[in-house]
């Protein structure tokens, strides 16, 4: 009996929900892998699974077992990884998961510059939101944040930055440029659609002094969970909406839109770069992500200082 083969098919089983799952994602029979689980938990002499036609379950034994199991496959792939990232070029794919919006104003101006310097090293980038990423699935997860990370997840911080308010050039020639906080009442708003529970209110914070707020009521002509939508309706002169310094600098910094109310921003937003694992990081992964925050910082902080942000 191939040991090693049989704890890989016996962790799948569980991780796809039954034998025939197993084997569709190893490319092996529903016999073969009920053999390789069979066969181990005869050399093991006990019962590691609850079988029922409709479902598998654990017993407390495969529980303990499956513990380890984990443990022991990941440090074998790890070691694998290491040994092969010394012996080889920077070359491989990468593969990484963000959130449209960090995808699009993040990732993306990265891809060219990255490429010319790693040409070997592929990028396989999935685009999706989720409420609780899978970051064990990917290399590098992007994760945009209000509160302080998780300590239970390996991450490493990108970027700190803050909200500001903005309008399109055309719009406050139209309707004015607001002077002091609760102008925003009477002006066009374009807001992030808050969470369910969450006031629909305005809390404007000073930028350089935490325990200075302004809570405004506005009724906003537009509510949307997506921040290019919202800049974009603002580009086209629709209104005052909010977004992050490092998406704004460059479209202030041109010209197609104003900071407004400054010092007043809406919020202190943390990136961070969730990883799969503290034990080891392949190469290709510590040089993409060095490059993402060198290269992430610096653009943001030579438009900031172009287009006089701060």
């Amino acid at each position: 009996m191939d040991r090693l083969a049989s704890m890989r098919v016996f962790q799948k089983v569980i991780d796809e929900g039954g034998f025939a799952a197993a084997g569709r994602a190893m490319d092996m029979s529903p016999a073969v892998v009920t053999r390789l689980v069979a066969d181990l938990e005869e050399h093991l002499g006990t019962r590691l699974l609850h079988r029922t036609t409709r479902r598998v379950s654990l017993t407390d034994a495969g529980e303990s077992y499956l513990e380890r199991v984990r443990v022991i496959l990941q440090d074998l792939d790890e070691a694998h990884a290491l040994v092969s990232s010394q012996t080889s070029d920077l070359a491989g794919v990468l593969r990484l998961l963000a959130p449209p919006v960090l995808a699009t104003h993040v990732l993306a101006p990265l891809v060219s510059g990255f490429r010319q310097a790693y040409p070997k090293i592929l990028l396989d980038i999935e685009v999706e939101s989720h409420r609780e990423p899978p970051i064990q699935d990917y290399d590098i997860t992007l994760i945009g944040t209000q509160a302080s990370f998780d300590a239970n997840v390996i991450a490493r911080k990108v970027l700190s930055s803050v909200t500001v308010l903005l309008a399109s050039p055309e719009y406050l020639r139209r309707r004015g440029t607001p002077t002091r906080p609760e102008d925003l009442a009477q002006h066009d708003c374009l807001r992030y659609k808050p969470a369910a529970g969450r006031s629909r209110g305005w809390r404007l914070l000073h930028e350089t002094d935490d325990t200075r707020f302004v809570d405004i009521e506005v009724q906003p002509v537009l509510w949307a969970n997506h921040t290019d939508t919202l800049m974009h309706a603002a580009l086209d002169g629709a209104g005052i909406t909010a977004t992050t310094v490092e998406l704004a600098a460059p479209l202030i910094q041109n010209g197609d839109l104003v900071r407004v109310l400054h010092p007043w921003i809406t919020d202190r937003l943390t990136m961070y770069a969730a990883l799969p694992s503290r034990k080891f990081m392949p190469r290709r992964t510590e040089v993409f992500l060095d490059y993402l925050i060198t290269q992430t910082r610096a653009r943001v902080e030579s438009a900031m200082a172009t287009c006089s942000i701060f």
